[in-house]
């Protein structure tokens, strides 16, 4: 699965807005549709105290946080699913990222269109979900069809294989069929994976983003909508005003950055709970390498062990795994240095089963 998160909804929900916020990168914004047609893409650091703490303490001569990327794609329209706008195009991007997050209007503001011509987010989610099952249902068809005529090979293993897919791909037909997405069907994880294989749409992990007015950034009515929504089909939502991000975005003073957080009630920056919310839901967890050198942030998947660990900061690391040292964050914070950690026993040796957890601090040992 890509590390990745595709920006979609609607056109004039805000996503360029909250993408060149979260990038500070000005992508094309513009009060009409289709003013995105490429997407771009943005890669985002992901903030983390952890990291902070590490380099206060470790003071390096470098910084590197874990980072999140970001694609802005076109707004989608009724009918995308059959060409319409530019339909097609846009949802080969949708395909390419390993999750979606779901900008919804959550504001009223009659100088920004809304291509409905109404504020409905339950609609818009609606539409949106719609033509991305539509879409599905056509490469579902396709695979189908391909997966029946594969059912004359002779090879019984690939048989059965073939005849397990075509179980769980006919399952989901009647959901997409209604405009529901793929990952509302009940799935064991086997099932899932012969899922996935198809490339659905609908199967990606789906984030709301409900984009707000400054009145709304504390809640409104259509955010209550679109949470009981997101908490339907047991996904989230998080709440951003696409309007301050994009200032707070060019203020690089910290202390007025948390003045102007402070003014309008807020303890973080919206885009820091979509950028972390993001980055969970992808699956991603975090360890730290620290030294006066450099202290970084690494990015892997859950579950992974201590050789795909290594694996992320070199090839040769993951091939010639001897052992990690670990300890983690929570006690080099506790016992205040790395040496009162090691004194105190708290710092261990792993071998390659090892299960890498999030917030741990390695180093590697290795032999090529």
């Amino acid at each position: 699965m890509p590390l990745n998160c595709g920006i979609v909804g609607l056109p004039n929900v805000g996503k360029s807005t909250i993408f060149s916020a979260l990038t500070r990168a000005k992508a094309e914004a513009a009060n009409y549709p289709f003013c995105t047609i490429d997407p771009n893409v943005g890669i985002v650091p992901l903030p983390d105290p952890r990291l902070d703490k590490l380099c206060e303490m470790f003071k390096p001569r470098r910084r590197v946080p874990a980072v999140v990327e970001f694609v802005d794609i076109a707004g989608l329209v009724k009918g995308a699913s059959k060409g319409e706008g530019l339909g097609n195009q846009f949802l080969s991007h949708i395909r390419e990222v390993g999750m979606i997050a779901h900008v919804v209007r959550c504001f009223d503001d009659p100088d920004v269109i809304h291509v409905a011509g109404r504020i409905d987010p339950a609609n818009d989610i609606e539409v949106i979900h719609t033509e991305l099952a539509l879409a599905d249902l056509e490469t579902l068809d396709r695979r189908l069809d391909k997966l029946q005529r594969q059912l004359k090979v002779q090879d019984p293993n690939l048989r059965k294989e073939t005849e397990k897919e075509i179980v769980v791909l006919t399952r989901l037909r009647p959901a997409l069929e209604e405009g529901r997405p793929a990952f509302t069907v009940p799935l064991e994880p086997e099932e899932a994976a012969y899922a996935r294989a198809s490339f659905l749409i609908t199967m990606k992990k789906e984030l709301f983003v409900c984009n707000v007015d400054e009145s709304g950034v504390h809640g409104n009515a259509y955010v209550d909508t679109v949470r009981r929504i997101a908490e339907a089909q047991g996904s989230e939502a998080v709440v951003i005003c696409g309007k301050f991000e994009a200032e707070l975005a060019d203020i690089e003073d910290p202390d007025e950055r948390a003045q102007f957080l402070a003014d309008i009630g807020l303890e973080e920056p919206g885009l820091a709970t979509l950028a972390h919310s993001a980055y969970r839901l992808l699956g991603l967890r975090t360890f730290f390498t620290a030294g006066e050198d450099e202290c970084r942030a690494w990015t892997i998947r859950a579950g992974d062990k201590a050789p795909a660990a290594a694996g992320v900061i070199h090839t040769d690391f993951e091939k010639g795994f001897i052992k990690a040292e670990v300890y983690h964050f929570d006690d080099l914070v506790a016992y205040g240095s790395e040496a009162a950690v090691r004194a105190a026993g708290r710092m261990r040796q792993e071998g390659r089963e090892y299960v890498v957890q999030d917030g741990d601090i390695m180093f590697f040992k290795f032999n090529v």
